[in-house]
C-alpha cells in the first residue's frame, strides 16, 4: 500500500510542479502560480509523519510500470496540451489517493475529503491554465494596425470591403464597433467579417456585444468601462476569447488587467474627432501604463501618420485608428502608409 501512495504522490507533486512552473514562469500570473503552490504544501501537510515510510518502502528495481528503452515517449503538441496531459496525472493520481482513503485502517485513512476537494480544484485550475494559454496565443498577434471599423465612419461603405482593404494594407486587427445597425444585420456583418479576417489570419474583435462575439466566435470582445466587468464575460465567454477593456488611466489599465483583460486600449491619446466625448490622456499617462500592466497595451484617440512613431515609442504594442483609416477613400493605401511609419 505505501508503495501505491509513494507513486501517486510522485506523480502528484511532479504534475503541480510543472503546472506551477508554466503558470510563473511563461504566463507571469502570480494568483495561478501560489494557488498551484499552495496545494503542492497542503499535500505535504497530508503525508504528516508517512513521508520517511514513503520513501522507504520504494523498489524502483521491482516496478513492473518503470520506463524501458522501447517505450515510446509521447511528444506534448503545444503547451495547453502540456497542461491538460500533467492535469491529467494530478486528477488521476488525486482520484486513486482519494478512494484508497476510504479503506479503514490503512495509512491515508479518512483524508478522502482533503483529496476530494484538491482534485476539484484541479479541475478548475486546468481550465483556467489552458484558457489562458490559448489566448496568450491570440494576445500575442496584437501587434501593428488596429483598425476600429466604426459603422458610421463607413459613411455608406460595405464595412467587408472596407475591412478587406485594411488587412491588404497590412492591418492585423479588426474591430467591428455599431451603435446604428439591429442585432440581426450585426450578426449578418460580423459573421462576413469573422470568416474572411479567419481566412486571412487576421484577429477579429467585437465590441460591446458578448451574445454577437459568441454567436459568430469571434477572437475577442472589447469593453468599455461602463460596460459588463472583464471578469462576468470570462464567466460567460469561451475560455480561448480575448477580452479587451477600454482604459482612461493607468489606474483603470491595472484594475483591467487584475479583472481578466486580456489586453488593454488607453486614451484619447491626441484629440479625436471619432467620438464626441472623450478625455485626453497624452502620452505620458501611456509610458506609465506600459510600466504598469503586462498585458499588449493599444493606444487609441487621434493617431494619425504624423504621431503614429512616437506613441509606439511611449510602449504601445499597436495602435487602433479609425479616421486615420476610413477618413481616407483609398483605404489601403492610408493603412499601408500608416503600417510603414509604425515599422
Amino acid at each position: 500500500m505505501l508503495r501505491l501512495i509513494d507513486a501517486n504522490l510522485d506523480r502528484l507533486g511532479e504534475g503541480l510542479r510543472v503546472l506551477e512552473d508554466i503558470s510563473r514562469f511563461l504566463l507571469n500570473d502570480a494568483v495561478l502560480s501560489k494557488r498551484l503552490k499552495t496545494l503542492r504544501h497542503s499535500l505535504v501537510k497530508s503525508l504528516g509523519s508517512l513521508e520517511q515510510d514513503l520513501i522507504s518502502a520504494r523498489r524502483v528495481a521491482e516496478d513492473v510500470g518503470a520506463p524501458t528503452e522501447k517505450r515510446v515517449t509521447l511528444q506534448h503538441k503545444d503547451l495547453p496540451a502540456m497542461v491538460m496531459a500533467n492535469s491529467r496525472r494530478v486528477q488521476e493520481s488525486l482520484r486513486v489517493l482519494e478512494e484508497f482513503s476510504r479503506l479503514s485502517g490503512e495509512p491515508l485513512a479518512g483524508k478522502a475529503g482533503e483529496f476530494e476537494s484538491i482534485r476539484f480544484e484541479a479541475y478548475e485550475l486546468e481550465q483556467q491554465l489552458v484558457g489562458r494559454l490559448l489566448r496568450q496565443d491570440k494576445a500575442s498577434r496584437l501587434k501593428g494596425l488596429y483598425l476600429v471599423l466604426d459603422t458610421a465612419a463607413l459613411k455608406g461603405r460595405d464595412a467587408v470591403e472596407v475591412a478587406a482593404a485594411a488587412i491588404r494594407g497590412g492591418a492585423k486587427t479588426i474591430q467591428l464597433r455599431d451603435k446604428l445597425r439591429t442585432k440581426a444585420e450585426l450578426l449578418t456583418v460580423a459573421r462576413k467579417l469573422r470568416d474572411m479576417c479567419a481566412e486571412k489570419g487576421v484577429l477579429f474583435i467585437v465590441n460591446d456585444h458578448l451574445d454577437i462575439a459568441m454567436a459568430v466566435s469571434a477572437d475577442g470582445l472589447h469593453l468599455g468601462q461602463n460596460d459588463l466587468p472583464p471578469a462576468e464575460a470570462r464567466r460567460i465567454l469561451p475560455i480561448d476569447t480575448l477580452i479587451g477593456c477600454s482604459t482612461h488611466s493607468t489606474a483603470e489599465a491595472v484594475r483591467a488587467q487584475a479583472g481578466g483583460a486580456d489586453y488593454v486600449a488607453v486614451g484619447s491619446i491626441y484629440p479625436t474627432t471619432s467620438k464626441e466625448k472623450y478625455k485626453l490622456v497624452g502620452l505620458d499617462t501611456l509610458r506609465r501604463t506600459r510600466s504598469k500592466v503586462l498585458v499588449p497595451l493599444i493606444a487609441i484617440g487621434g493617431i494619425n501618420h504624423a504621431n503614429v512613431q512616437e506613441v509606439m515609442e511611449a510602449g504601445a504594442d499597436s495602435v487602433a485608428v479609425i479616421s486615420a483609416v476610413l477618413g481616407s477613400d483609398d483605404v489601403e493605401k492610408a493603412t499601408r502608409r500608416l503600417v510603414a511609419k509604425m515599422k
